[in-house]
């Protein structure tokens, strides 16, 4: 490590887990201030937290995909956020063809419309609901697991799921020998991925000799040779980055738009009165507070030089996507949400080759369930009874968003 490197690396080495987990916003403010590119030892790892840092990262042919460590003690190999070259392009379009917008719009209002729909009829008479746990992640799971075609999944079992997931792939701490400071933390995440093996591998071998309209059944049988098949091995860890990433990120992204919108209620009338300004709230909603806040990594193919660090080859850089959107060189007060904010392109869903498949699809999840609720109960307000609480450092959100309304 080079002198210049030594301020980052003493700089941070009283953070802690909780501390990101919890709050992460006045760490990374620090960071962006004083040092862009930092080494954090509670990570074991680099963490860049500006716009341009992360950019640069995302978009160099000098870094390619790695998956942090919890990350790969979570999915196993080849996750899809994890690989690089041919396994790579496999693995997109073994994904993408199901996410093209030509695609989405053939299916998604059929999709997620109805889903949104039977949720409200659960709640829209009770004049309150914990918009989280009642709407915004039953829709984003329902939807995607009937896409992956695990229909016969209940919500509440596909919500534990991602739950125990992330917490398994943000169980991120490691000790001074670089070992992870909490074994037990992946013990839930593996009990998930057992029960999910359980669920999914008998549908598996019916689509092997069956093939269906699902996404699981495609990913089994497209671009393979007659009579062949991907193995399941080869796709459980991309069935796995589904289950938590592509669940929760729509769930969250909505959630955290409302939660942006109760903090402006001159904006949140605006988008109530004009629902063609929900695709502008939900940009804002994921740019103030991203769902997937640090949990992408990269690692240098060669030595490089990075915000005038000398870093040797193999340098793991994780990537601060939820920092970045609050750059203050690029935004105004970050902090606020702001519907009138200035349309800039925002990080929430990555950048580079391995920027978010779905990002077409979750954009319309999110905008189909915003004009569903705001349609049904447009005199919706936050109950100030109740405190909205955002956790979570690689994946982020509000874990309750309490809401009121006249019926």
């Amino acid at each position: 490590m080079t002198t210049t490197q030594q301020p980052s690396l003493a700089w941070l080495d009283d953070v802690t887990m909780t501390e990101l987990e919890r709050n992460p916003y006045p760490v990374y403010e620090r960071l962006r201030a004083e040092a862009p590119l930092a080494f954090v030892p509670v990570l074991g790892a680099y963490v860049a937290s500006t716009a341009e840092i992360c950019r640069e990262v995302a978009t160099s042919d000098s870094f390619e995909a790695i998956i942090p460590p919890a990350g790969g003690r979570t999915f196993g190999h080849p996750a899809i956020i994890g690989v690089n070259g041919d396994v790579h392009a496999d693995l997109r379009s073994m994904v993408e063809p199901a996410l093209q917008p030509m695609e989405v719009d053939r299916y998604v209002d059929d999709l997620v419309r109805p889903i949104a729909r039977k949720y409200l009829e659960k709640f829209e008479d009770a004049g309150r609901a914990e918009l989280v746990a009642d709407f915004c992640e039953p829709v984003s799971v329902r939807s995607l697991g009937d896409l992956l075609g695990l229909e016969s999944v209940d919500s509440e079992t596909l919500r534990r799921w991602f739950a125990q997931l992330n917490r398994s792939f943000t169980n991120a701490a490691v000790d001074e020998n670089g070992e992870f400071a909490n074994p037990e933390g992946f013990v839930e995440g593996d009990q998930a991925k057992a029960e999910i093996r359980a669920v999914v591998d008998p549908l598996i071998d019916e689509w092997i000799e069956n093939p269906g309209d699902s996404a699981i059944s495609h990913w089994l049988h497209d671009g393979m040779p007659e009579g062949e098949t991907r193995d399941r091995d080869y796709i459980y860890p991309t069935i796995y980055v589904y289950l938590l990433g592509a669940m929760q990120e729509p769930g969250h992204g909505a959630a955290s738009t409302l939660a942006g919108l109760f903090t402006k209620p001159e904006q949140l009338e605006e988008v109530v009165d004009d629902p063609t300004l929900i695709p502008r709230a939900v940009s804002e909603g994921m740019r103030w507070t991203s769902p997937i806040w640090s949990a992408t990594a990269r690692i240098s193919k060669e030595p490089v030089t990075l915000a005038g660090h000398d870093l040797p080859a193999g340098t793991v850089i994780l990537q601060s996507y939820g920092s970045a959107n609050h750059d203050t060189g690029l935004y105004d007060a970050p902090s606020e949400f702001d519907l009138h904010r200035p349309p800039l392109p925002h990080l929430a869903f990555g950048a580079g080759n391995h920027a978010c498949a779905g990002i077409y699809y979750a954009n319309h999840v999110m905008r189909i369930a915003l004009e569903e609720l705001l349609e049904a109960i447009p005199n919706l307000e936050r109950d100030t009874s109740e405190d909205v609480e955002f956790w979570g450092w690689g994946f982020r959100g509000p874990t309750t968003l309490h809401a009121t309304w006249e019926v």
